[in-house]
């Protein structure tokens, strides 16, 4: 998933948390690896995610692989769980919204990817998520009344867009791009900010721990892919090996392990460094399908990605809070 999108999910979902434990805590033994070895994990992990994709769908139907990938990434949160001795969240009510989160935060968009690179290369594909931060902040500023815009975010927002139509070649009349691939791509990316704001609407303060609540949303997305991959895609009819350990490593490391790594860089450096990783993740996915899939790279496609990074920074930069001036 998506980086700045699920560091504030974070922090939504973390709000009541945190408030229970603000009394001291006995110390722990530092035993993590550095944060930054965790960082480049992280970055690795998510950037071969698309190469991953692409593997699996080559032995399987793209709903088939969205659903062995939740599977591979319920159990290893389950696991965690388990380990924790953490308990599923209790409500009805709230059960009802983590099912929109999860159709939103990982059903679609997992599908939408999956079926996009059936005809688009895994380049297109990373470089086509990284647009999740200005789908998110065209976004918030219709739907979150708290999020005021400024002139410097706008232009990030209209540089990043600018960089699409880079990487895509408007001016070329799109020449050898499959429109409907782009199209499924660039409507997953716009999925997890849809999400993220339906969860800050919804699920803020709801007094579970992160764990949890995402345990329980995986679950979800799992029992959703299993209802709908029989009917629309069947049962694999034999099985082919590499493409399902491509598979399990993308639900088992980017789909479970990497939530929980992303979680603990945010609880220990703060959403605004963690969310760094999302700038390498398109070029790490860049680099991984033309040199490991042999994809082949126009001139457009790393121009445009820097654009549309670029802007995407921009529209993370927040005003800086006015200070009062004290009379002598």
């Amino acid at each position: 998933m998506c980086y700045e999108v699920a560091s504030g999910i974070v922090d939504v979902m973390s709000t009541a948390t945190t408030a229970r434990t603000q009394s001291p805590a006995p110390a722990r033994p530092r035993t993590r690896l550095d944060w930054r070895l965790r960082f480049g994990a992280l970055s690795l992990i998510w950037g071969f995610s698309f190469l991953l994709i692409k593997v699996g769908t080559q032995g399987y139907a793209p709903f088939q692989v969205t659903l062995g990938r939740l599977v591979f990434g319920t159990a290893v949160l389950a696991a965690a769980m388990a380990a924790k001795r953490e308990r599923l969240p209790r409500g009805a009510r709230l059960w009802g919204h983590m099912a929109v989160a999860a159709f939103f935060l990982n059903a679609l968009p997992f599908s939408l990817f999956a079926y996009s690179e059936l005809t688009i290369p895994s380049t297109l594909a990373g470089i086509c998520n990284a647009t999740s931060p200005l789908w998110g902040m065209a976004l918030s500023l219709v739907a979150l009344s708290e999020d005021r815009p400024t002139r410097v975010r706008v232009a990030g927002l209209g540089l990043g867009f600018l960089g699409v139509l880079t990487v895509l070649g408007a001016w070329q009349g799109f020449h050898g791009l499959d429109a409907t691939g782009t199209a499924m791509a660039l409507l997953a990316s716009l999925s997890y900010p849809v999400g993220w704001i339906y969860v800050r609407r919804t699920l803020a303060g709801s007094g579970n721990s992160h764990l949890s609540m995402t345990g329980a949303q995986l679950l979800l997305a799992t029992l959703q892919l299993a209802f709908v991959t029989p009917v629309f895609a069947g049962f694999p009819t034999h099985v082919a090996l590499v493409p399902l350990l491509a598979v399990a490593a993308l639900g088992a490391l980017g789909t479970g392990l990497a939530v929980l790594i992303q979680y603990g860089l945010v609880a220990e450096v703060g959403p605004t460094t963690a969310q760094m990783v999302t700038y390498f993740i398109p070029v790490i996915a860049t680099g991984a399908g033309v040199a490991i899939l042999g994809e082949s790279l126009r001139w457009t496609t790393p121009v445009g990605a820097v654009i549309v990074l670029a802007g995407a920074a921009l529209t993370q930069v927040r005003r800086a809070p006015r200070m009062r001036r004290k009379d002598a």
